[in-house]
């Protein structure tokens, strides 16, 4: 089940929301039809954390509710194409992770002129106002692993004059891509050491991400002391490539979502950290979002980006240093999921298995 993967503090904290919520007196709703349409399927997590989390909130909260689920496969067009058949079906709420979040803005002034609520989800729309924004803050994710990989490389004795790093961003059509991309050179703009390079990874493609980084190794070499990557399969793509280009050691690469495979990269020691982000949460927030609008009420906002009222999450990193205790010791990670094959070894070394 997925709530096996939240640790017992998380758990009791969605337990004392629903407890709050029931209290105030929200609605009863039934038989109503929510889309939850996410942007791609070059991440793992939509399919492994965001939406059997949301199914699982949705049926605490309304049993009785259909719940739409597509993915656009990175196709603006797709999605667009989605929207408007879920609406169509019937959905009074669409919690939209946009492929394009500049296209996305007429997507909620249209359903918005239905009387429709868009939840926009992990991926702000900044050129239209939402009726809510859930997510991590997405800033302080660049920030977080940049600051990290810059202490570890200070902390090894790396300084600026021996190399300078690579920057790997998110899709450009991504507004928490930007964001995170901000966050990045917030981290890394005045630690000393130079960017050597950077790149925007059109859709978040893993496959995009490592040719460039191939180019990269072949132009600087053994300049390259560190990549900052915005996520998993972005890190990923520039591991691959300095592993085909035989670069040895590897050069710390971050990451971002703690997906299985980042966290089995981390225990092997070729990726330097990741973010412990579970999407479930962030899902589990939607769902009660959405019954809260439905039952006609106004979600409580934290704050508000682009003008839409927001609640973001505060993620924590990973390295192999926590890892046991971030993502193991609390049952978010499952050893007998990563810990295989060729990561087994590490796993025991780390205390994960015996």
């Amino acid at each position: 089940m997925v709530t096996n993967r939240w640790s017992t503090a998380l758990a009791t904290a969605l337990g004392t929301c629903m407890m709050f919520y029931a209290s105030a007196g929200m609605a009863q709703v039934a038989n109503e039809t929510i889309a939850f349409l996410m942007p791609d399927q070059g991440s793992t997590r939509y399919e492994e954390h965001d939406h059997p989390g949301f199914l699982a909130e949705m049926k605490k909260l309304c049993e009785s509710c259909k719940v739409i689920y597509l993915n656009a496969d990175a196709d603006a067009t797709k999605q667009q194409q989605q929207f408007n058949s879920v609406i169509a079906q019937g959905a009074k709420v669409v919690v939209l992770d946009a492929v394009d979040t500049s296209a996305a803005a007429s997507l909620v002034k249209q359903a918005q002129g239905q009387g429709i609520k868009v939840i926009a989800y992990d991926r702000p729309i900044p050129e239209a106002v939402a009726d809510f924004y859930v997510s991590f803050d997405n800033e302080a994710i660049g920030k977080s692993i940049a600051d990290s990989l810059i202490e570890h490389l200070k902390a090894s004795g790396v300084t600026p004059e021996k190399g300078g790093l690579l920057q790997i961003n998110g899709s450009p059509t991504d507004a928490a891509a930007g964001l995170i991309k901000k966050g990045i050179h917030s981290g890394i703009d005045n630690s000393g050491y130079e960017l050597l390079a950077e790149y925007d990874t059109p859709d978040w493609v893993p496959a995009r991400a490592q040719q460039w980084a191939s180019g990269q190794i072949t132009r600087f070499g053994d300049k390259i002391v560190g990549i900052v990557a915005a996520n998993d399969g972005t890190g990923g793509g520039a591991i691959a490539a300095l592993k085909a280009a035989g670069v040895d050691p590897l050069p710390p690469v971050t990451g971002n979502d703690a997906t299985i495979a980042a966290l089995q990269l981390i225990i092997a020691g070729d990726q330097y950290n990741t973010i412990n982000k579970p999407s479930e949460i962030v899902a589990a927030e939607a769902a009660r979002v959405a019954i809260q609008l439905l039952s006609g009420e106004t979600p409580k906002a934290e704050t508000e980006l682009y003008n839409t009222p927001s609640k973001l999450f505060v993620p924590a990193v990973v390295t192999r240093e926590n890892i046991k205790a971030e993502m193991f010791d609390t049952n978010i990670a499952s050893a007998e999921t990563i810990c295989v094959d060729r990561y087994a070894e590490g796993c025991k070394e780390l205390g994960i298995t015996q």
